[in-house]
This record gives structure tokens, sequence and C-alpha cells, in this order.
């Protein structure tokens, strides 16, 4: 099988991630749950993780890199956090369901969501629409994708974050598609949510929110933590804070080793070459249509298309017989295919990875053509 479906996870990884694995498995026990040299493995683990999302994503305090089972998890956190009764919230128009969905819940609660019309692949506009909505009607939270999952449109978020900053307003940034591949400050401002398991190459049911200096945000899980027992709150200092449970020490661990192959490959993925020789071979089969931006200039990771009038996923599922693996539909954001005027049929999305080569692009080419 040629897998161009990473946008969605990471089928290959580095060998050390399930060595890693492997060893946590027969040599952790529970993180704080015990004085004994089992447990005293798995909080080291543990800690050596968020060291090493630390050192990736340039953060003073460990402390401050909370481990979570996945991004959708991190950003429920952040935005029942931070979104309170009657709270008007502004985000972009590519949204996955992972923040729509939560504030679509919070709607009860008299949360206004105000979705901005950002267009495709123009992020000057983007920065201006954020702007002036936060001028005219202000907001208590901005929530904005750093990278399309469907699009690899990846928005001005620095900027955006500059501006937030100006009017005292959190931002909650998605970096899904950008952990592992863009540079990230985790310092800087916003709150970063982000899986472990696509771009940081870490297994499934990982994930990370790092909360920058200064930013506090209340717990939603309620537990154990392994100290604190007598009281009937949760710890006030982090990460204990909003780590309810036991830790998954596996995962932790073959995360961490995800994200020393990152950083030993350079952070980011050398794949604009790539993407243009996916673009250029498709946007010439008769009945393609490629969504890719000038020059690739505000694009990375993953390139679109459609077939004619077919339903997307019609076409992927034609690609899967020829054993190349794509994903076709919404891919969880109905909200991007709106935006984009794609959301009748969907589209064919191609995601790339380290481990993707220039002859899995061409073996691409000829299977669209074929069909």
């Amino acid at each position: 099988m040629i897998y161009l479906d990473n946008a969605a996870t990471t089928l290959r990884k580095p060998p050390e991630v399930a060595s890693a694995m492997r060893r946590a498995l027969e040599n952790c026990g529970g993180a704080g749950r015990g004085g004994h040299a089992a447990a005293a493995r798995a909080a080291q683990e543990i800690y050596q993780c968020r060291e090493a999302a630390a050192g990736l994503f340039h953060m003073k305090d460990p402390a401050r890199v909370i481990l979570t089972a996945n991004a959708t998890q991190a950003l429920n956190l952040a935005i029942k956090g931070l979104a309170g009764p009657g709270a008007r919230v502004l985000i972009s128009g590519f949204e996955h369901n992972a923040v729509t969905r939560p504030l679509a819940a919070l709607g009860a609660q008299g949360v206004k969501t105000v979705i901005l019309p950002t267009p495709l692949f123009e992020p000057e506009m983007a920065l201006h629409l954020f702007e002036e909505a936060l001028s005219d009607g202000g907001a208590a939270l901005c929530v904005c994708i750093h990278v399309s999952n469907v699009f690899g449109y990846v928005l001005p978020v620095e900027r955006i974050a500059a501006l937030c900053r100006d009017k005292g307003v959190p931002l909650i940034v998605d970096a899904s598609q950008s952990a592992g591949i863009l540079p990230i400050e985790g310092d800087s401002g916003p709150i970063w949510c982000m899986p472990g398991h696509k771009g940081l190459y870490g297994p499934q049911g990982t994930g990370m929110l790092l909360l920058p200096p200064g930013m506090e945000l209340p717990p939603q899980c309620h537990g154990g933590t392994g100290g604190n027992s007598r009281s009937p709150d949760m710890p006030s200092f982090y990460p204990d804070r909003l780590e309810a449970g036991t830790h998954n020490a596996p995962g932790a661990a073959g995360l961490a080793a995800g994200i020393r192959f990152v950083k030993k490959k350079g952070n980011g993925r050398a794949d604009s070459a790539l993407l243009k020789r996916a673009a250029d071979l498709l946007s010439v089969i008769r009945g393609v249509r490629v969504y890719t931006a000038p020059h690739f200039f505000c694009q990375t990771g993953v390139v679109s298309f459609t077939v004619r009038e077919d339903d997307s996923e019609w076409a992927a599922d034609a690609l899967s017989e020829q054993g190349i693996a794509v994903r076709g539909g919404l891919h969880c954001a109905p909200l991007a295919h709106k935006t984009a005027d794609t959301f009748e049929k969907g589209a064919v999305r191609v995601s790339l990875s380290h481990f993707t080569a220039p002859k899995d692009i061409d073996a691409l080419a000829r299977a669209v053509a074929k069909i």
C-alpha cells in the first residue's frame, strides 16, 4: 500500500517509537502511584516526554506541557475553560469539528460563535477579518487552526496572536497539522493544542496542550493525581491541575521518541517539491481540479483535488482498490469545505510525511488517471 493519508495519522513511524513503547509496557507502573521502581520509571518516561516537547517548542517550563489523549481533548479543555457564559468567540472559516462542536455545545450557555469568512489561500484577508472583528465587536476568545487539515492552508496565526495580545484576548491554536511541521513557540502567547500521532510521529491516543506563562485554565476532568489525596479539589499547580487519572506511560514514551525523531530530522517536512510534483501531475489530468496556493507560499503537507463532478469518497475508494491510501469526503471539517465551496462532493486529500517518496506521488497520478 502507498500511504498518503498522513493528515489523519502517520502510519509509518520511526522504529524507535515502537521500541520505546514496548520498553515502557514491560517496565512502567503508574506514575505517582507509589514509591517503587516501576512507578518511578513511569514518572521518568512522562517527564522526559514533557522535556522533549518543551525543547522542540521552546518552552521554559516542561510542567506547562499538558499531556492529553489527542488534540480534540486538548481543544475541549482549552475552549471550555476559556469560553464562559455569554462569550463572543471568533473562529476562522477552516475549523475542524473538534473546535466547532464544543462551541456549538456551549451555545446552550449563551456562547456566540462568529465564523469569519476567511477565503482559501488569502492569509492577508484572514488577518484583516480578525482585526476588523476584534475592533468592531470585540471577543472573549479567538480560535484559529494553524494549517487546514483539508487544504494545507497555513493561516497567519503568529500575526493573529499579535492582534489578540494587543486586545487582551486569549487565542487557542489548533496545531493538529502543524506540530512537528512548522515552527511553534510554545511560550509565545496562544494555547497550542496538538495530537501526538501526526507530524510528531507518536502513537495514537497521545496529544498535548501547551499552556503559556501566565495563562490559567480550570480543570474539566477531576480525579486522582497521585498526590494531595486528602483535598477534595484538584491541585493548583501544573501539570497535575489538568491531568486527572493514570497517565499513558507507553504513549508518552513513544511520543517522546517521535519528538526526538522530528528534532533530529529538522522541524518540518521537506514537502514543497513533492506538493508541486503532485499538483503538476494531477492538474494535467482531464477533469481533475487541484487546490493549491500560488507557489505554495501558504501551504504545507496537504494537497486536495476533485474529479469531475464525482463524489470524492467514490474516488478515494477507487484509489484504495489500486493500493493508494488517501481520504475523501469532508474530513471532519465541513466548515472548511463550505468556505472553499467543496461541501457538496467533498475533496480527495493527499497528505505527506517524512517517508513519502517521489515514486509514491507518481503512482498516485497514474492511479488517478486510470479512474
